[in-house]
C-alpha cells in the first residue's frame, strides 16, 4: 500500500502530526496542509493524491466545505479523489452539504478511533484499484 498517498487537511498541528504518523505506520505516504489555499498547491504542482483525509474547520477563510466543492468541481481534474471527512461537528445539514458533493464518508472525530478511519480507507483503496 506505501504507492498510496493521502493528503491530511487539519488545522490542529498535534493532532495532524499523529494523524500523519499513524497513516505512515499504515504504509501511506502522507502530505499534509492546515489550509485549502496550500493543498491546492499540491494539487496544481501536481502531487499524485490517492486520498484526502479532510476536517471542516481549517486555517484561512476556506473550509473544508469549500475545498470539496473546488475538487468535485465541473471539469476538475481532481474530481475522482476520494475524500473522507473526519471532524467534531457533525451537524445534519453539514454531513448533507459534503454528501451531495460527492465525498465518500463523514465521520464524527468522537465516535470513531483513528484506527478504524485508516483501515477504511485502506480498505476503500484496496477495492478501489481491483
Amino acid at each position: 500500500m506505501s504507492d498510496k498517498t493521502i493528503l491530511v487537511m487539519e488545522d490542529e498541528r498535534p493532532l495532524l502530526e499523529v494523524i500523519k504518523a499513524k497513516l505512515e505506520a499504515g504504509g501511506f505516504t502522507v502530505v499534509t496542509a492546515r489550509a485549502v489555499e496550500q493543498a491546492m498547491g499540491y494539487l496544481k504542482e501536481g502531487v499524485k493524491i490517492d486520498a484526502v483525509w479532510l476536517d471542516h474547520y481549517l486555517l484561512g477563510k476556506e473550509s473544508g466545505l469549500d475545498f470539496v466543492a473546488q475538487l468535485k468541481a465541473d471539469g476538475s481534474a481532481w474530481r475522482e479523489i476520494p475524500i473522507f471527512v473526519v471532524s467534531n461537528t457533525a451537524s445534519p445539514d453539514k454531513v448533507q452539504s459534503y454528501l451531495r458533493l460527492g465525498i465518500n464518508k463523514y465521520y464524527t472525530k468522537v465516535d470513531y478511533r483513528l484506527d478504524q478511519i485508516i483501515a477504511d480507507i485502506k480498505e476503500f483503496l484496496e477495492t478501489k484499484n481491483e
